[in-house]
């Protein structure tokens, strides 16, 4: 994977409660490996200004593994600073 993503991360570990109360299983996303999906903030869906990115997905043993790349939204550009400066 080359480095031109703002950010990478875990997006779910496997057999762990989210904050949503689910427990993601292994494999459950095997089928999304290498798919590009929208990065919504705070999984707020309730606005398309809520839209700050894509993620690219890697199905990993341990979880799912994201690249995330923030567009060039408001939101997205303060991410995008705050990311470089931490």
């Amino acid at each position: 994977m080359n480095k031109d993503y703002d950010f990478c991360g875990w997006a779910t570990r496997n057999d762990l409660r989210c904050s949503d109360g689910r427990i993601i299983r292994r494999n459950a996303f095997q089928h999304n490996d290498g798919d590009k999906v929208p990065l919504i903030w705070n999984h707020d869906h309730s606005s398309p200004s809520k839209l700050v990115g894509h993620c690219i997905l890697e199905n990993r043993n341990e979880g799912v593994y994201t690249y995330g790349y923030l567009n060039n939204s408001i939101r997205g550009r303060r991410e995008r600073l705050y990311n470089i400066h931490i």
